[in-house]
């Protein structure tokens, strides 16, 4: 884990991504609504660094941040992951490719996940990636 950091170091939008331990149900059950009406991950780690427990890594480039709370932030994201895709000729968040990378599940495994969404564009990409890096 990173460093624990101060309250300056958390305002500001940049990629995030947020991991609790179990005391996060207790933190989130005392919280109250903010003037918006909802509950607020920023309420959550401000707890977190108030207990001098908030750890922070920053990550590397190649990260991008979209708050999808509107119509449009959903729209705006997935067009933006729909680009990606497309220019790159790779998924975003594949599940089955990350575990295949990682080792957590063998060439067989991987090519029977695809096989089972062979008729989808998405399990033809599954397939495609196990031909590749046999």
């Amino acid at each position: 884990m990173g460093r624990t950091i101060t309250r300056e170091t958390i305002v500001g939008k940049c990629p995030k991504f947020y991991f609790y331990d179990e005391q996060v149900v207790d933190i989130a059950a005392g919280l109250k609504p903010s003037a918006r009406g909802e509950l607020e991950i920023t309420d959550v780690n401000r707890a977190y660094l108030e207990r001098g427990q908030l750890h922070v890594k920053r990550m590397g480039r190649g990260f991008a941040w979209f708050d999808m709370v509107t119509q449009d932030s959903l729209l705006e994201a997935a067009s933006f992951v729909q680009t990606l895709e497309k220019r790159q000729g790779l998924r975003v968040a594949c599940p089955e490719e990350v575990a295949y990378e990682q080792g957590f599940i063998t060439h067989d495994q991987f090519i029977a996940l695809g096989r089972k969404f062979e008729k989808s564009t998405y399990g033809q990409y599954l397939l495609q990636v196990a031909t590749e890096r046999n």
